[in-house]
């Protein structure tokens, strides 16, 4: 399947990234390239395969849980953009505040 660069500019829309023609050009033949290998992989049978959630063997990979001591709340904001009174600032969400 072959994208056109509209439709790579509409992808890269929804992605919001700003590409420039050069870039276009480029991961339109990248993306066909991978959008080819799909349709190769969805031309095998695989009916004889049962569905499995993970090739893997389940493993529990977190590490045991013990209590810390808390952060100061001086140190919670020490490399915060913007902070007042130990508070973390941000821009207001919702108009203009």
């Amino acid at each position: 399947m072959e994208l056109s660069y509209d439709e790579v500019r509409k992808i890269a829309e929804l992605a919001k990234l700003d590409l420039t023609e050069d870039e276009v050009k480029l991961y339109a033949g990248q993306l066909s390239a991978v959008l080819g290998y799909f349709k190769r992989l969805q031309e095998l049978d695989t009916s004889h395969i049962p569905p499995t959630a993970s090739v893997l063997p389940l493993k529990n990979v977190l590490r045991p849980d013990h209590a810390q001591p808390a952060l100061t709340p001086e140190q919670v904001v020490a490399n915060a953009p913007d902070a007042d009174d130990n508070q973390f600032r941000v821009n207001a969400v919702f108009g203009d505040e």
